[in-house]
């Protein structure tokens, strides 16, 4: 199932792709695409339903983040390795775990917004898994069975705030617009295998990211279960699992976004994103 959220920001309604890819209703069935929702008893239940009689939404209609109520955004840093060669990094012994600030979540399509004061905002195309259900102290072959489902990350990220300034990575990834996620939530039954998933991002139309999940250094199976040894998963959890080479930063010389400029991204079965970039209003 493909699984999404569409409406105003802020009071989007729960839906479905069916499969002729027309958008349908759940409002009425389910709050919303989040907790209990994203357990195995609750997917199933949206199984059994016949799509085709669900009201049908206006496929113009703007789509929201495809999970609703994240309690925790977690990345991974440098789970590449073809992109910590490009950063002139070593690959982590371990992952490297670093937070997103849920406030930074955003629909597929709304725009990038360029924080205040940036030089070196930039762009990552990433797979995103989500938490099904209650993960603790979880073994690696079990691990997958905790996963909801998977989504399209642009895990945006101004690289002076990050690296440049004092203290964690946290500031350079958590502002407004900084998290586009979906458009869909794929549930895992449709994704035979994460680590095989080929992926792309261009700037205004120009190649910038292509690369295939196959060159993660740690696999979602290993993220569940090593995450779920530090703290408790909880579902509608999002975890991105960090970027193949091809980012901005990069590049030689260096090269960043700019207002104006139009990202767009996909992961091959988890559907594509399109950005405009704009100065922050506020």
């Amino acid at each position: 199932m493909k699984l999404l959220r569409y409406g105003p920001k802020g009071a989007e309604k729960p839906g479905l792709l069916d499969a002729d890819g027309r958008i349908r209703d759940l409002s009425g069935l389910v709050g919303d695409i989040g907790g209990a929702t994203l357990s195995d008893e609750g997917l199933d239940r949206l199984r059994r339903l016949d799509a085709s009689k669900l009201p049908e939404v206006d496929p113009s209609v703007r789509l929201g983040p495809c999970v609703a109520g994240v309690g925790k955004f977690i990345c991974i840093g440098l789970n590449y390795s073809d992109h910590a060669a490009e950063t002139g990094a070593t690959v982590p012994p371990e992952p490297i775990i670093f937070m997103k600030a849920t406030s930074a979540i955003c629909g597929p399509d709304d725009p990038v917004i360029i924080p205040r004061g940036s030089q070196k905002t930039d762009w990552e195309v990433e797979l995103g898994f989500v938490i099904g259900k209650r993960a603790k102290y979880v073994s690696e072959a079990d691990a997958l069975g905790y996963v909801a489902g998977y989504c399209l990350v642009n895990d945006v990220s101004e690289r002076a705030f990050q690296t440049e300034r004092q203290g964690q990575w946290t500031k350079g990834k958590s502002c407004d617009h900084f998290g586009p996620t979906g458009p869909w939530l794929v549930t895992r039954d449709e994704i035979a295998d994460p680590q095989n998933l080929p992926m792309w991002l261009t700037v205004n139309g120009e190649s910038r990211q292509k690369g295939t999940t196959a060159t993660m250094v740690y696999g979602v199976a290993h993220l569940v279960s090593y995450l779920s040894q530090f703290m408790s998963l909880e579902p509608g959890d999002i975890v991105s699992t960090g970027t193949p080479p091809g980012v901005g930063m990069g590049m030689k010389p260096p090269t960043y976004l700019k207002a104006g400029d139009v990202i767009e991204l996909a992961i091959d079965g988890l559907g594509r994103q399109r950005q405009v970039c704009i100065d922050d209003p506020d």
